[in-house]
């Protein structure tokens, strides 16, 4: 590509991410906005009456808040991360509303770090909530990321935009065969050389249970025996998380920046949070700040109508409070030098990276995993950190989110990862898999990937014990009236029909184990693209005497990505006379939902339904070649 080509590109990019943030600010102020407070609890928007369990102060001089609600309490839309307000009702109070962004949002209780130095007059007085807000702060380090990559002239970055993008292609110099770790199989070590002996980018591709994880904690172990620090991000706190339990289990010393998903003591004890609050002067820092915060609060309470010398004093006790502020920053910030520094390893998500402790810190490498699900503009703000880039991920899964309709027309859900992909000649792609039964990955593996996997011996041939049926299971409702339904209230679908046959199924594969003695049982997840239909299941389940006690796990799709099961049943929901499929069109959903079987995958579908749609067409080819295809009249008393 020219440079002008790359310019154009970028900045098509600014606009739709523009045309993105419009749509999310709409979304909000639909959903959110407009909704009376009662209905913002139920929809899981807000957090109402509930009781602080602890305040304070953490880095940056920021005050902080812990609140709990009481259980039982409905799904919410609360992750790590989000912007907040935390608010009260009590009449007659000067400033009821506190923005703020959530630490961690576990087991109903949240920590909210305020965007202020001072907390609350009002946080023992009661009628207390939590609000989520619209998120600019996000847009804004995306659009600013995008801009300096678009201006960036003669430096390293410039360099990196213009390989990342296709006008030149990634180098790389000869690393010798005897780089090789025990832990790793051929194509893994191949792309921890690449990295190694890679000047600017490599890209590791890892389709589904080809350990990439397990090689991206091996890459990080190699780089830091020649580097101070390497840079870890992915899109999402949960992805971090992860892998700083991965990392730190790998032996390295490793620095969680920001907010966390988890608040297990193996994620919580790397955070830079507690290894500051762990460290002797912290006390005498929090010390400071308790101090100075009592000084503002006496001062704030002399009124204007005082005299002279009550005026002289209020200004005296603010001077004094900016003073012992002052030498608390500078004792922290000497304290948090000392902590980022001796960190081999520093994760955060990619929004992350503009943290301000990061500021003017740069990385010989950052290494971005699970880049197929990030949006391009979050991906470039940690590049910018740093001299060499990794990028990890397969496209062929889960895309990032997107509000918008004509954002995604754009090319908003074009990821870096794909980009890099497509124009660079040189890439690692990790060949051997280790989760699932040949049969299983065999579908997938032609679609998606050539036919360049293969299953690794140890799960090749691996199947329920004296199972009848193949791994690959397709039951058909086709003209058995199991027609699908809509849930008025928020338009997704469901087929109770379709569960039914499910359910038969299912019990027809617990006899088998019973009357095997196959014990314990396979894992097990009943999996769909529809929310709707997961609830429905959900309940039928509980309500069930043969399956209450079992431990099955009901999930959509997307919130069951990077787990997989013995057994895993998907039900496509979709069944009407107009072949309308819905969700289904998203083949990369399907290729998760597919994948995440070991030993054997059930799919029920209406065959007449998604027959007609070539990517479905081909897969019950793929079950009538090579695995059982079965009807739902086997399973209709």
């Amino acid at each position: 590509m020219t440079p002008a080509a790359i310019t154009q590109e970028l900045q098509h990019l600014i606009e739709i991410l523009a045309v993105e943030k419009a749509a999310d600010l709409e979304f909000h102020r639909q959903k959110i906005q407009s909704l009376p407070l009662e209905k913002r609890v139920k929809e899981g928007y807000s957090w109402y009456g509930v009781s602080v369990v602890k305040s304070g102060y953490t880095i940056g001089n920021r005050a902080y808040v812990i609140v709990e609600r009481a259980l039982p309490h409905p799904p919410d839309q609360f992750r790590a991360g989000k912007t907040v307000s935390l608010f009260t009702r009590q009449p007659q109070v000067h400033k009821p509303e506190w923005s703020g962004i959530l630490q961690y949002a576990d087991r109903g209780k949240m920590k909210i770090v305020l965007n202020a130095s001072d907390l609350p007059e009002w946080l023992g007085m009661g009628l207390i909530g939590v609000d989520l807000l619209f998120d600019d702060r996000t847009y804004q380090e995306m659009e600013k990321a995008l801009r300096k990559v678009i201006n960036a002239s003669k430096d390293r970055l410039a360099e990196l935009r213009d390989v990342l993008l296709g006008r030149h292609q990634a180098q790389f110099r000869e690393v010798n065969e005897w780089l090789r770790s025990e832990r790793l199989n051929d194509s893994q070590n191949s792309a921890l050389r690449d990295v190694v002996g890679s000047f600017d980018v490599t890209v590791i591709h890892g389709p589904p249970g080809t350990g990439k994880t397990t090689t991206l904690v091996e890459v990080v172990q190699q780089l830091t025996q020649t580097e101070q620090t390497v840079l870890v991000a992915a899109p999402s706190n949960t992805a971090v998380d992860l892998l700083t339990e991965r990392i730190a289990a790998a032996g390295l010393r490793v620095l969680r920046i920001g907010n966390i998903s988890r608040v297990d003591e193996e994620v919580i004890r790397h955070t830079l949070e507690m290894q500051v609050a762990q460290h002797p002067d912290s006390k005498t820092i929090k010390k400071l700040k308790i101090e100075a915060e009592e000084l503002r609060r006496k001062a704030k309470r002399f009124k204007r109508n005082y005299g002279a010398e009550e005026r002289s004093n209020r200004g005296q006790m603010f001077r004094e409070a900016g003073q012992i502020n002052q030498w608390a920053n500078q004792l922290e910030q000497r304290l948090l030098d000392q902590i980022i520094e001796s960190a081999q390893v520093i994760t955060c998500t990619l929004v992350g990276a503009a943290n301000a402790v990061l500021d003017k810190r740069n990385f010989r490498t950052v290494i971005i995993d699970e880049a197929a699900q990030a949006l391009e503009p979050a991906t470039w703000i940690p590049i910018l950190k740093a001299s060499r880039v990794v990028l990890t991920g397969d496209p062929f899964q889960l895309p990032p989110t997107i509000k918008s309709h004509e954002a995604r027309r754009g090319g908003l859900e074009v990821t870096l990862i794909e980009k890099t992909l497509q124009r660079q000649h040189h890439t690692s792609l990790l060949r051997t898999q280790y989760r699932m039964h040949e049969t299983i990955m065999g579908f997938s593996n032609t679609h998606f990937y050539d036919g360049l996997l293969e299953a690794a011996p140890a799960v090749a041939r691996h199947t329920v014990s004296k199972d009848p049926e193949t791994p690959v299971v397709f039951i058909d409702t086709a003209g058995a009236g199991c027609d699908e339904q809509v849930q008025p209230a928020y338009q997704s679908r469901y087929n109770d029909g379709e569960f039914h046959i499910l359910r038969e199924h299912l019990y027809e594969l617990l006899d088998h184990c019973l009357s095997y003695d196959i014990l314990p049982l396979p894992s097990i997840a009943l999996i769909s693209p529809y929310r709707e239909q997961v609830i429905q299941m959900r309940q039928a389940v509980k309500e069930d005497p043969r399956l209450a006690g079992l431990p099955i796990t009901i999930n959509t799709i997307d919130g069951f990505q990077g787990q997989e099961r013995d057994v895993v049943y998907i039900s496509l929901v979709r069944s009407n006379s107009k072949c309308e499929i819905g969700f289904l069109q998203d083949y990369r959903r399907m290729n998760v939902a597919m994948t995440r079987a070991r030993q054997k995958l059930v799919i029920v579908g209406d065959s007449a339904t998604i027959g007609n749609n070539d990517f479905y067409r081909s897969f019950l080819e793929y079950c009538e070649a090579h695995g059982t295809y079965r009807t739902a009249w086997d399973f209709m008393a």
